[in-house]
């Protein structure tokens, strides 16, 4: 490693340990669990269950379990979740809470974009499911170019501690057509426009895009009216990483793939989280947070 590249990680801050995801992260959570009206959410896409080493999902189960319980999110979205994997996590998580999803194929197979929620803090009123196509009713259904069924979990809540509603929308879109991307975040805001009129909205998820420079982001962003979370905060509390890093080390200055976008809502922070444990990282993307308040 040359002075300049040793140089460079210090000015940074990052251990070439941590640089190569192989050391642990500071064991202090990001947000940790919601204070006051706050809303602590978090995106996640977990990589689904493999018993292929390494980073089998044996492996990895117990650092997640120790991340998710450090940070107590009070909405978590998840994408790529098995049924197994998704039960391991609700054993995982404190009792108090709750999860809804299906699985894109119908039931509880194939992968999920669930959402879990802590149900001290709010109530589900109801929940949705829509597929990413031109038959969104079709279980299973996929258009545009999607290579495998794309779909959307969306839950309606109420906020026990202040009493507001508010809807949460998890999904997870194509990663190798754009024109099923566009497509994608096109049906998403005319849904959400239909289910959620009035309401702050929660729109998270792995959208396979970078912020700011896709064409999906622009659909939902610049001409639907959703915040981004990672610019609208008040306070990033982490520098900007690429999301997806598929265990090839911590990338500075990356793309975003994974997305919070607010609608009705104020974000005081957001963070991107670099968490490990025994040199271990939970998954082949790093989650996100943002705690915001709804207007």
């Amino acid at each position: 490693m040359s002075r300049r590249i040793a140089g460079l990680i210090a000015t940074l801050g990052i251990s070439f340990a941590v640089l190569m995801g192989t050391a642990d992260a500071d064991p202090s959570p990001v947000i940790g669990p919601a204070q006051g009206d706050a809303l602590h959410v978090m995106s996640y896409n977990l990589r689904f269950a493999s018993d292929q080493k390494p980073n089998s999902w044996a492996q990895r189960r117990p650092v997640m379990a120790e991340l998710l319980n450090r940070e107590l999110p009070t909405i978590l979205g998840t994408q790529e979740g098995l049924y197994r994997q998704l039960r391991d996590i609700d054993r995982d998580l404190p009792s108090y809470y709750e999860w809804i999803g299906v699985g894109r194929e119908g039931g509880d197979r194939d992968e999920f974009a669930a959402v879990f929620y802590d149900s001290r803090r709010v109530k589900a009123l109801e929940s949705h499911h829509f597929w990413l196509s031109d038959t969104p009713e079709v279980i299973g259904s996929k258009s545009w170019g999607n290579t495998v069924p794309r779909m959307v979990t969306w839950g309606r809540f109420r906020d026990l501690r202040t009493g507001r509603e508010f809807v949460t929308v998890n999904t997870h879109f194509d990663n190798h057509s754009e024109e099923a991307s566009v497509r994608s975040a096109y049906l998403v805001r005319e849904r959400v426009t239909e289910f959620a009129p009035g309401l702050p909205v929660l729109l998270i998820g792995d959208f396979n895009d970078p912020a700011t420079r896709s064409r999906s982001y622009h659909v939902l962003v610049t001409e639907g009216g959703f915040a981004d979370s990672w610019l609208a905060a008040r306070q990033r509390l982490s520098p900007l990483y690429s999301t997806y890093h598929g265990y090839r080390g911590i990338r500075p200055g990356g793309s975003r793939i994974d997305w919070i976008l607010t609608r009705g809502a104020s974000t005081t922070f957001a963070a991107i989280n670099t968490f490990a444990a025994g040199g271990q990282i939970p998954s082949d993307h790093f989650p996100i947070h943002a705690l915001v308040t709804l207007n």
